[in-house]
């Protein structure tokens, strides 16, 4: 058995500390009832996991798998994006972003680099991504059986153009999600193509999962920054960082409390990567009025009445809209 296997094993037979309720019965005997804490948070009792997995992702917050979408599906989605890039397919509800500061596109020079896909989920292809087998069989051990696919982007970095917007400041995607639970949620990020720190890899801070959702917003940034991409207010900038290099087709799954971003593109190529946020269908919706979230309920609602004109529509709206069933059951979300 490995020392992983053997620290789980432990983990699992230690009982946390315990409270004891005694109650006083009419024949004055005493019975006493025992209350534990789980001590495995973050990720479910399954046979999807590695013991040393599950470890991985309980202390860091991230566990990154290597090889798991193949070449030949990434090609595929690749050429799904070109077609969009070209005008050649649009599907409702997708989401075309271009970079505030690159003139010219990948495939078409006479237009706008653009730097991100979002909501793609009415397109079969690049949808098709969220189905894989392989990569369901990971976040139901997250999630459970019943999987919603809630958020899904293509994410294509442009080179920098000197201003730095090709950068991702620091956040937690949390920031952008009305739903919880939080350890119920996950996302999956594939690298389409080689990622590395001169083309802009993700880097995380390990272990910050376990924290709280803190205050997000535009960062102050002399070249500006691209539209919806809020960045951390606070944070400790000393934290241990690491950048996760990764091959075509490595698939990282984190948390949604797990701080990370991403540095500029300083290559002359584009970076892609496909991803897809995962939740429980069990989830249920909150208000955010009042919370850390309300700068984003805001900036979502003025975009969805400038696009579509609809001025009823509420952020728990927008997310029940873009969500899309890939497993199980639709129960709540």
């Amino acid at each position: 058995m490995s020392r992983a296997a053997d620290r789980l094993a432990m983990i699992f037979n230690h009982l946390d500390r315990s409270t004891v309720h005694v109650a006083a019965s009419s024949t004055s005997t005493q019975v006493a009832s025992y209350d534990h804490t789980p001590a495995l948070r973050y990720t479910l009792d399954n046979d999807a996991l590695s013991p040393d997995q599950r470890l991985s992702y309980e202390e860091n917050g991230f566990i990154l798998i290597k090889n798991l979408v193949s070449e030949e599906d990434i090609d595929k989605f690749r050429s799904a994006f070109e077609r969009i890039c070209k005008g050649e397919a649009r599907f409702p509800g997708l989401v075309v972003m271009r970079d505030v500061a690159i003139a010219k596109s990948e495939f078409v020079l006479d237009q706008q680099a653009i730097s991100k896909l979002q909501d793609f989920q009415e397109d079969p292809e690049l949808f098709r991504y969220c189905c894989l087998p392989q990569i369901l069989k990971h976040v139901q051990a997250f999630t459970g059986p019943n999987i919603m696919a809630m958020h899904t982007m293509l994410i294509n970095k442009p080179p920098d153009a000197g201003k730095k917007t090709s950068r991702h400041p620091m956040h937690q995607d949390l920031h952008y999600f009305p739903f919880r639970p939080v350890d119920r949620i996950v996302c999956a990020w594939t690298a389409m193509e080689r990622v590395d720190r001169r083309n802009g890899c993700l880097v995380v801070l390990p272990g910050t999962h376990r924290g709280s959702l803190k205050e997000h917003d535009y960062p102050e940034w002399e070249g500006g920054v691209n539209k919806m991409y809020h960045g951390i207010r606070d944070y400790n900038p000393d934290h241990p960082r690491m950048h996760l290099e990764m091959e075509k087709g490595d698939t990282v799954l984190f948390h949604p409390l797990l701080i990370h971003g991403s540095g500029m593109n300083q290559t002359q190529g584009f970076r892609k990567a496909i991803s897809c946020h995962y939740a429980n269908a069990d989830c249920y919706y909150i208000d955010v009025k009042g919370t850390t979230q309300e700068n984003i309920d805001k900036e979502v609602k003025e975009i969805t009445t400038k696009k579509y004109g609809m001025d009823a529509v509420t952020f728990q709206d927008t997310w029940a809209f873009r969500g899309r069933l890939v497993q199980g059951e639709r129960t709540s979300l």
